[in-house]
Order: C-alpha cells, then structure tokens, then sequence
C-alpha cells in the first residue's frame, strides 16, 4: 500500500500564509503522521511555506519539498470563473455542470499528476502534499473517479492505494 495525504494550503493572503495560516499549519503538523517519503508542493508559495511548517513538525528536514507543477493547473482564472459561477462551497459536479469541459481535462491532467506522485513512492510510502482547491479535488476525481467534498483551507483527504485500487478518506 501507498498514501498520500492530500491537504490544502491554509488561510492566505495572496501568495504567503497569514499569521492565521501558519498557527492553523502548526495545529495541523501536531497530528500528523510521519514518517514521509516526499513533501510535495504544486509551488506556490502559500503551498511550500505550509509544508516548510509540517515538515519541522514531523522532524524530517532533511527530506527535500519538491515541486509538482502538474498540481497546479495552468487555467487558474478558468476555475475561478466556473466556480464563482457555480456558487461558493459548490463541488466538482455543480462546476462540471458551469464548465463540463474543463471539469473533464483538467481532472484527467490532476490526476496523472496525483498518479505519479503515488507510483513514484515505495511500497508503504507516504507523500503529503499540499495544494488548491478545487484542483485538489479535481485531481483525486481524475485518478479514483469519486467526487470529494470541497476541502476547506487546512483540509485534506488521504488518498490509499492498495494494488491499483484506489481508497479515499478525510483527514483529521
């Protein structure tokens, strides 16, 4: 089996966390669960300075935090429009009926993403990774199929594979 913890960046002001942002990554790296094979970010600032905070918390700097461009999606704007349009807290599905096509092509390039980062880790390996929502949860639709509920700043899902088969359960 392999995990990954797939969380959200937390409370931010453009691209750093704010004070808030970086107490509630503390309150998160106190339950986390190491050890971990990979630290992931999609990049953004937001996103490295949060596991900067997890990584001390799980007493492993010297694992590197390694960046998976192909988290981020490169239409951000487009998602921002679907999803606004769609209504705040709205899932995947009220946005794949705003913008089906976007919805579709992005979960599958998420998801490939996700995919790898999975196979990349050794059996028994754990990867937590942090990103954006909603292409945090495009990307677990595009690589097990299931919609996920909207991750809230701090949220995350873990994500089990076990022979292929994909498991998915909120995180604490």
């Amino acid at each position: 089996m392999r995990f990954v913890e797939l969380r959200r960046h937390t409370e931010n002001d453009g691209d750093r966390l704010t004070p808030q942002g970086i107490a509630d990554a503390v309150a998160i790296g106190a339950r986390l669960n190491p050890p971990y094979a990979a630290f992931i970010s999609t990049g953004a600032a937001r996103c490295t300075e949060m596991l900067e905070i997890l990584r001390r918390a799980a007493d492993q700097d010297e694992v590197p935090i390694t960046d998976a461009v192909g988290l981020r999606s490169s239409v951000e704007d487009r998602w921002r429009d679907a999803a606004r349009a769609a209504g705040k807290g709205s899932d995947l599905e009220a946005i794949r009926a705003v913008d089906p096509d976007l919805v579709e092509r992005e979960s599958w390039l998420l998801g490939t993403s996700l995919r790898q980062i999975v196979e990349a880790l050794p059996e028994g390996g754990r990867a937590l990774v942090v990103g954006h929502s909603p292409t945090n949860e495009a990307a677990v639709l595009g690589l097990t199929a299931k919609v996920v509920p909207p991750l809230a700043k701090g949220a995350g899902i873990l994500v089990t594979e076990d022979y292929g088969r994909y498991k998915v359960e909120p995180l604490p």
